[in-house]
């Protein structure tokens, strides 16, 4: 019987150390010596786009977490297919804002301008600092970043299918999936957080206020007044492309108001409502809407858990030369 137990608990430790093995090789000074300002290039060419357009902000969030989502943070999301067969491509994906992209190749482009730099950042890391500086110059926390990571070298169409979070998602289906990237209920609530930035589209939540079940109409959890807000932005017959915010009150502001939204009833997807009406994280919800220092906190510890997701490292993946194209 002990045997058997030993060899329980040596398979578990070695499935623990196989899925940390990867990001336990990324650190935070990982350029110290190939390129010790990486940091300020990327911060300067991010803070130039983000002057153009607030855009930059959840377009770069949105762009990161869909990278690391799909085959991990290996910037796959950026490869461009000539035959529009690419992650980008999924219906999915096509809605990434371009500023987003943008705001990686300014960057590498920054970085790679830089002699002593040049083609020794990957763009996976580049997203990853690019997203911390978003966040941050929202009005967001500052926070170190683990870098070292290496670009993957495939970017395929099907290979998003089923693996992003949707907008009429329920709580079992979100929670399922961030568990499958090593994310607990709290990094849930917390990335979820993420959409105090940026904007979707009417065809993206049209069914809660127009034709949400035979009995109601409107979904039920979403408060009314919104709702008929919502309908006069979205009116029937309307181009499905029109942009929304998905924070009403604070939309350009990197801050907890996403949650004092979900109490109020204004959560745009279903998937972000259900935060709030599912007992399980409702009381992560109050907690992040009364206490913004608590979801800063808990929001650095679940981006820094992302950028660890199924990450290449050491001579896995390569440098990409060009964001777009593999080498």
């Amino acid at each position: 019987m002990g045997a058997s137990n030993n060899k329980i608990v040596l398979l578990s430790l070695l499935l623990v150390v196989a899925v940390t093995r990867s990001s336990a090789q990324l650190r935070q000074n990982f350029y110290s010596q190939t390129c010790p300002n990486v940091e300020q290039l990327v911060r300067s060419a991010v803070a130039a786009k983000f002057q153009q357009t607030f855009v930059t902000a959840p377009a770069t969030l949105r762009l990161f977490f869909h990278d690391c989502f799909v085959r991990g943070c290996d910037a796959s999301v950026l490869i461009q297919s000539p035959i529009n067969r690419a992650e980008k491509d999924h219906p999915d994906d096509i809605s990434l804002a371009g500023d987003g992209f943008d705001t990686v190749i300014k960057a590498k482009a920054a970085v790679d301008s830089n002699p002593q730099c040049r083609n020794k950042v990957s763009c996976a890391d580049i997203l990853a600092l690019a997203t911390r500086d978003v966040v941050n110059l929202a009005g967001g926390p500052f926070y170190k970043v683990e870098l070292g990571r290496r670009d993957g070298r495939i970017s395929t169409m099907a290979s998003v299918q089923r693996q992003l979070p949707q907008p009429d998602n329920n709580l079992n289906q979100l929670i399922s999936l961030f568990n499958s990237h090593g994310l607990s209920q709290t990094d849930l609530v917390a990335l979820s957080g993420g959409h105090t930035l940026g904007f979707s589209h009417c065809g993206k939540f049209s069914r809660r206020v127009y034709n949400f079940s035979p009995r109601n109409r409107i979904d039920p959890s979403l408060n009314l007044q919104y709702a008929f807000q919502l309908r006069q932005m979205c009116p029937i017959g309307v181009d499905p492309r029109i942009a929304i915010n998905m924070d009403p009150v604070t939309p350009q502001k990197f801050d907890n108001q996403y949650f004092k939204n979900l109490q109020q009833g204004k959560g745009l997807f279903t998937s972000d409502q259900v935060l709030f009406t599912d007992a399980r994280t409702k009381s992560t919800v109050n907690l992040f809407a009364s206490n913004e220092a608590a979801f800063n906190t808990a929001f650095i510890n679940a981006i820094t858990k992302l950028g660890r997701v199924g990450v290449l490292t050491g001579n896995q993946g390569e440098i990409r030369i060009d964001c777009t194209r593999p080498n």
